[in-house]
């Protein structure tokens, strides 16, 4: 799942432990919660501000900045330096799911889980997903429960030219899934349209146990023209208005 050059970023000893450190003090987390950014320096802070302020504190975080040339490697300066469970990784850009993929390769929690850089947390998300994992031991994936801000439509990924409500799709922002099958599926694939709703459907091939969670802890914003889907959607749009016009 490799792709470009990578820096890891700390900014003293104690701030990250590697994994060896992590394996002597058995002190691996529940959660490792990957964000991938990428010249979204204002936004991150509304969404490692939303992480900061959860209820459930067995995390850590993974930030992989894949090619900002904006201040968001200044921006995070305090958070590193205030949560000892936050890694950052800066590296060449190479397109969100590569970025996503470094950060499940460096995640050591027991369960891997994302937040893209434009959304939020409910401060109970993750004690409501722990809860739900507690009661459901043999519960390997979670998916679902996400509150929509913003226009609900999106290309649908199996016709491009025309969309889909987001009620009516998976949203990878929500997925919890054990990481070592997670790693056994090869993280994400790089395709054009529906990363998300590939890995959902080769989780549900390869057998392994999943649940549809209710509860919208997971704040999905959609209100910016200028996010990737959006603006796929704004072509399609365009496209359609001019044919009925």
């Amino acid at each position: 799942m490799n792709n470009g050059e990578s820096d890891f970023i700390a900014l003293n000893k104690k701030v990250v432990p590697d994994k060896g450190d992590r394996a002597k003090q058995n002190t691996r987390p529940l959660f490792s919660v990957v964000i991938t950014t990428r010249n979204r320096a204002n936004l991150l802070k509304r969404a490692l501000n939303s992480l900061i302020s959860q209820t459930e504190e067995d995390w850590e975080a993974i930030i992989v900045d894949d090619g900002s040339t904006d201040d968001t490697s200044s921006m995070i300066k305090p958070y590193l330096l205030s949560c000892p469970n936050m890694k950052y990784i800066r590296k060449s850009h190479s397109g969100a799911v590569h970025a996503r993929n470094e950060g499940i390769r460096a995640s050591v929690g027991k369960f891997v889980t994302f937040l893209d850089s434009d959304d939020e947390y409910h401060p109970d998300h993750l004690k409501s997903r722990r809860k739900h994992l507690s009661q459901n031991p043999s519960v390997m994936f979670l998916y679902g429960g996400a509150k929509i801000l913003g226009n609900p439509y999106v290309p649908d990924k199996d016709n491009p030219a025309a969309t889909i409500n987001l009620k009516d799709c998976v949203i990878g922002g929500t997925f919890i899934i054990e990481r070592e099958a997670l790693l056994s599926l090869d993280g994400f694939r790089d395709i054009v349209l529906g990363s998300d709703a590939d890995l959902f459907e080769r989780v549900k091939k390869a057998g392994i146990s999943m649940a549809e969670v209710k509860q919208p802890t997971y704040i999905y914003h959609h209100e910016n023209p200028q996010s990737e889907t959006n603006k796929l959607y704004l072509k399609i749009k365009n496209r359609t208005d001019r044919f009925s016009g």
